[in-house]
């Protein structure tokens, strides 16, 4: 809201190179905000901390705006606003307006999700999935061109094994249909083939190694077996997405196969340009700052010993794709977070090709790991990774348990459909809640409490107003698209909200943080930002309904406040939107 003003009154104090320094807007108790920039700038300025924190004052215009600006302690400036402004910005916010396009729309490129061709996906996927979706989804609300591209492993010598098992099995056998019933079944039983044949000449590991041959010299009978695999393994990854509710379609598939006619060339070019040489009969690239702990140069290696190419080939066209093709201003892989140096490494050979122009941005979206109770990474009992389906079908059906106990009265539609918007919300809010570069520990019991920063306490809140704004009549009024529209079709006009209560103030405040908050998850590409935010305002909703009658004020108070409890339900449903998850109608 100020922080435009704040940093054009430091630039104006200490000159234009300190126009983007942080604010440093926080919480203050005895204003509505408070200003600790002067803290930081004071080194450099060469000025007391409160000396400093004059200047910007000095240089603030905060006309209308501000009833109070004052100094405190060391150096902090106090603000409190005028109520007349806040009500004139809230008002502004229309239960139904969308947030803010971007100032400098993007062209922006997102690698997420990329599971394996006939491979069970497992709780590792989930993170990748559902936090690049949601960074996805802010960026489309903010008005950046979004290019979803799934890239999935569905090339390389493990599918000389998997076509040779398919024709040994046949297209019709029930083995087949593991595929999509149990795609880890189905490669544990080609594996298991190619290991126990591994000395047999005549063997089937063997015609699995020619069978990698004949793939990728394009036989015509491989090549069709290799598309119903990939074709069977898109009917799994779509099953998993409709159950989270992932936005992926099979137009995002970009996989490593898409590539392969142009790796030859991409070796060829690196080659003759000097960025790439032989080294022990590999050839590699090795871009500068990457050391082993020999501490000699370390390879990325793009075209193997034996003439193959492996992940560093393939990512370094994508990279070149992505820039030349597809335009992008911005790259971003949300990936694990083991890849970091191989795609850094990755990022680097392409700056020296040529191919990622220093204006484009190429972002490595850590995503930690997954762990269980005990503190490792989250495993089943049998020492395997976690099935997706099953962990998503668990929360279901936990959440389902607790609906049946709560709410008996719900029809069984209902409860069923409750069931799996909140077991499944929990689930991707307790993933999106915290750093993705950091590690969670996978708790059902905490993802499906009513209390703390979790999906159901939010998705709770936007309920709970949903039933008051039912019990006023009111509710399709004030959740109509055409709310605030009175002169098109004669809809009925936007209730102006009066902000007098402290309770009132501090949930009005935090509502006209929603348009920043989303542009810092864009910038910071932190998902968790939107989820504090919605928790926040959550909490500050059930402090503003225990302390602000709503159903039992007067006629004017009651609009107001009735149209306040509107704004916060739009805010809670599209946050909750942005992050993939529903709002349910009862809970």
């Amino acid at each position: 809201m100020v922080v435009p003003r704040v940093q054009a009154a430091i630039a104006s104090a200490f000159g234009e190179e300190y126009r983007d320094t942080d604010p440093v807007v926080r919480p203050s108790q005895f204003a509505d905000i408070q200003i600790n920039a002067a803290m930081a700038l004071a080194k450099k300025v060469g000025l007391p901390p409160r000396d400093a924190a004059a200047r910007i004052v000095e240089s603030l215009d905060l006309d209308g705006i501000c009833t109070s600006v004052e100094i405190s302690g060391p150096g902090f400036i106090n603000l409190t606003f005028d109520g007349t402004w806040i009500e004139e910005l809230l008002n502004a916010q229309s239960p139904g307006a969308p947030a803010v396009p971007a100032a400098e729309a993007q062209r922006v490129v997102v690698d997420y999700s990329s599971p394996n061709v006939a491979k069970e996906m497992h709780v590792g996927h989930l993170r990748t999935t559902v936090v690049g979706d949601s960074l996805v989804k802010v960026f489309e609300a903010l008005g950046d061109t979004v290019i979803r591209q799934n890239h999935i492993g569905d090339w390389g010598t493990p599918f000389g094994m998997l076509i040779e098992h398919w024709l040994e099995i046949g297209e019709d056998s029930p083995e087949a249909a593991l595929l999509v019933d149990d795609p880890s079944a189905f490669y544990q039983a080609a594996r298991a083939k190619f290991d126990a044949s591994a000395t047999d000449e005549d063997g089937f590991a063997t015609r699995a190694r020619q069978r990698v041959v004949a793939l990728q010299g394009g036989d015509a009978e491989t090549f069709a077996v290799w598309q119903r695999l990939v074709a069977q393994s898109k009917r799994y990854f779509n099953a998993i997405y409709s159950m989270l509710g992932i936005s992926l379609t099979d137009d995002h598939i970009a996989g490593e196969s898409s590539y392969d006619a142009h790796l030859a060339q991409l070796c060829q070019e690196l080659e003759e340009r000097g960025i790439a040489r032989l080294s022990d009969g590999a050839l590699c690239t090795f871009p500068a700052g990457f050391t082993g702990r020999d501490g000699e140069p370390m390879p990325l290696i793009i075209r193997k010993s034996d003439g193959g190419y492996g992940y560093g080939t393939t990512d370094l066209a994508t990279i070149r794709y992505r820039v030349r093709e597809l335009e992008a201003n911005r790259v971003l892989y949300v990936v694990g977070a083991p890849q970091n140096m191989h795609l850094r490494m990755v990022m680097a050979t392409a700056r020296d090709a040529g191919w990622l122009p220093d204006a484009v941005e190429a972002v490595h979206v850590q995503i930690g790991n997954v762990l269980g109770e005990d503190g490792k990474i989250l495993k089943s009992r049998s020492g395997a990774p976690v099935k997706l389906m099953a962990l998503l079908e668990e929360a279901v059906d936990r959440a389902r348990a607790v609906i049946d106990a709560s709410r008996p009265e719900l029809t069984e539609e209902e409860r069923t459909v409750t069931a799996r918007q909140v077991g499944i919300g929990a689930v991707k809010y307790a993933d999106l809640s915290v750093g993705h570069d950091t590690e969670y520990v996978f708790d059902f019991d905490r993802m499906l409490a009513l209390s703390g920063n979790t999906g159901p306490y939010v998705q709770y809140a936007a309920a709970r107003i949903r039933s008051i704004l039912r019990k006023a009549g009111v509710l399709e009024r004030y959740t109509a698209l055409d709310f605030a529209d009175s002169d098109s079709d004669g809809g009925t006009p936007a209730t102006p909200i009066a902000v007098v209560e402290p309770a009132e103030r501090a949930l009005a405040l935090h509502l006209l943080e929603y348009g920043v908050t989303l542009f810092k998850v864009r910038e910071a590409l932190e998902p968790h930002r939107l989820c504090t935010y919605l928790f926040e305002l959550a909490q500050l909703f059930t402090s503003f309904y225990d302390q602000c009658p709503v159903l039992k004020s007067e006629d004017s108070v009651r609009e107001s406040r009735l149209a306040l409890c509107a704004l916060v339900l739009r805010r809670l449903s599209e946050g909750l939107d942005l992050l993939g998850i529903e709002t349910p109608e009862n809970m």
